[in-house]
């Protein structure tokens, strides 16, 4: 099942206080990227976030979900209503995300 639009949107406005989030549309689903940094994306209507330590701090309780199969499996964050929460949470993840790979 691909995701909407508007699902993206809403989380698009959620992290609307963090400077250069930007999307790239992949098979009907949402690749999020932070000053170029993959940090996770929208999944089946589904907000997920890579597995790094950061975020495991900050979403304890998150359950590990499969974006698509033959993927890593990704933490959902289940509250996407909490802006502070989502803004904290990208942020304090940028310092353990990879580099992009040289094209």
């Amino acid at each position: 099942m691909a995701s909407s639009k508007d699902y993206l949107e809403f989380i698009l406005e959620q992290l609307r206080k963090l400077d250069e989030i930007s999307y790239r549309a992949m098979m009907g689903e949402y690749i999020l990227y932070f000053k170029d940094k993959i940090f996770g994306g929208i999944y089946d209507n589904r907000f997920l976030v890579k597995n790094i330590e950061s975020a495991r701090k900050l979403l304890p309780n998150a359950s590990l979900e499969l974006p698509y199969e033959g993927a890593k499996e990704m933490l959902l964050v289940d509250d996407p209503e909490d802006k502070e929460l989502l803004v904290q949470l990208v942020s304090a993840m940028y310092d353990e995300l990879p580099l992009p790979k040289k094209k």
